[in-house]
């Protein structure tokens, strides 16, 4: 058993000799009286001293805090870890703190996510340089043999093969019928005879066939690894595999860190998980939002048509991330309730595949049914004018039809032109005559309305009109009898 000191100076830890005198507390200090006597009790292990001032008051400052200084830290992993003992603390305080630290690191321990984080990003890398390798050993033997590549697609294959025969003279002995196929091998052995690659040295090929074993090592292993990812999956999170797969579950806790902080996610956040770059990208250009990210590579999503992709990856999230916190914080370890959701999600996507098919009641509140199915075969038979490569009119007089064609059409637009143009001509015709009789109505009613009107009796007469001779023979005889 250790007992953990905090004094001024520094850290202690004492290891305890005799733990029988310790459940003795009434005459506990009694043992401590002399240093002799507490040698026999306790026996100092370690001790951890501050630099300066400065350092204790930020192990202080930690401690009033809740928190655990970096000092503590390296002494408690350096000495409690290695002794694999229970450790006793003088402080409440501080050993409050420690219980808490521990008791996470043995919640993260036995969850074991770090394991699936790195197995999955080794994966990743595997895959990259695999596909490097491959690629560098086909263009490098391309040269002496190229149309091996072109007869065996199957990389793995490929490099067996290579790695069995080597030069491209040695296919003629050669055996492959463990590796490929006896109308594949027939077709090698034939392309190898009459094949158009350059002759290369034996260095060169001893080059070439060190590649070939370093892709079989690193493919053997790789199926290794993803058999340790599948069962490491199946033992943390077996309803996440259940639901989406043991790759995308291990890329969405890798991405998140830990099994706890992808349970923290809301699930709008897992659907969209691993396609950051574009959800900004979007949100500046005010553009249409990502629908999915890492969940895109699911089996539910991938089964899917395009059109529902959205709807089954924002269900899928949803119940992911269900399957995420039970997976996080309950005890049970079953994949029971993941089974379930996945049923009811392959139930839903059923009914959207179906619904173009189903008839919907009037009613609403009947059963949807569905038309029954009738197979109607349409006999065929074959035409035997395809079979003729004769044109069956010469290329001048197709040119003429499609000329006449187009000159029909341009009749036809000139036409509709030309009536558009005269209804048009005609509506404004219409519209000055109508305003032309507006205006000479509105003239005759003001001639009118002149007429009518009297003369008033203070006005003078102002007419212009040339007086009778009558009036003129009056108007002298007045002159001469005035005279």
């Amino acid at each position: 058993m250790l007992v953990l000191f905090e004094t001024s100076v520094g850290y202690a830890i004492f290891k305890v000799l005799n733990e029988k005198k310790l459940q003795e507390v009434d005459s506990l200090w009694k043992e401590f009286e002399t240093p002799e006597k507490a040698n026999k009790i306790v026996k100092l292990k370690h001790f951890e001293k501050f630099q300066d001032t400065a350092e204790a008051l930020a192990a202080f400052t930690a401690l009033m805090e809740g928190k655990i200084n970096k000092q503590l830290k390296k002494v408690l992993k350096k000495i409690v870890k290695e002794a694999h003992e229970p450790l006793a603390v003088a402080d409440a305080k501080l050993g409050g703190v420690i219980k808490l630290s521990r008791y996470r690191l043995k919640f993260s321990a036995d969850k074991v996510d770090t394991m699936i984080v790195q197995a999955i990003s080794l994966l990743d890398d595997l895959d990259k340089e695999l596909n490097n390798y491959i690629m560098r050993c086909r263009e490098w033997y391309g040269w002496h043999f190229p149309e091996l590549g072109k007869i065996i697609s199957d990389n793995l294959t490929y490099c067996k093969c290579l790695q069995k025969v080597g030069d491209r003279k040695n296919y003629a002995s050669a055996k492959l019928s463990e590796l490929l196929p006896e109308e594949v091998e027939a077709e090698v052995k034939a392309a190898a005879e009459i094949s158009m690659g350059t002759e290369v040295s034996e260095e060169d090929i001893c080059n070439i066939l060190h590649l070939c074993t370093q892709v079989i090592e690193i493919s053997e292993y790789r199926t290794q690894l993803y058999e340790y990812l599948q069962n490491r999956m199946m033992a943390i999170a077996p309803n996440v595999t259940v639901m989406v797969g043991e790759l995308v579950g291990a890329r969405l806790i890798a991405h998140a860190g830990s099994l706890l902080n992808l349970a923290k996610h809301a699930a709008s956040t897992v659907q969209i998980l691993g396609a950051e770059k574009a959800l900004f990208r979007a949100l500046k250009s005010r553009r249409d939002t990502p629908k999915y990210g890492l969940i895109y590579h699911a089996s539910l999503v991938g089964q899917t048509s395009p059109k529902h992709k959205g709807k089954i990856s924002r269900m899928l999230a949803a119940k992911t991330v269900l399957a995420i916190r039970y997976d996080a914080f309950g005890e049970d370890s079953s994949s029971a309730m993941g089974v379930e959701n996945r049923a009811k999600l392959e139930a839903r996507l059923r009914t959207l595949e179906d619904r173009g098919i189903r008839k919907i009641s009037g009613t609403g509140k009947a059963l949807a049914k569905a038309e029954k199915y009738e197979h109607k075969s349409e006999v065929k038979t074959y035409d035997p004018s395809g079979d003729s490569t004769l044109p069956t009119c010469s290329k001048k007089r197709k040119i003429e039809e499609v000329d006449k064609e187009d000159e029909i059409t341009e009749k036809k637009a000139k036409k509709a032109k030309i009536k558009v143009k005269v209804e048009e001509e005609e509506e404004e015709e219409v519209l000055e005559e109508e305003e032309t009789s507006v205006k000479k109505k509105k003239k005759k009613d003001k001639k009118k309305h002149i007429k009518e009107e009297p003369l008033s009796e203070e006005e003078p007469c102002t007419s212009t009109a040339i007086p009778s001779p009558e009036k003129k023979k009056k108007k002298k005889k007045k002159k001469d009898n005035e005279d």
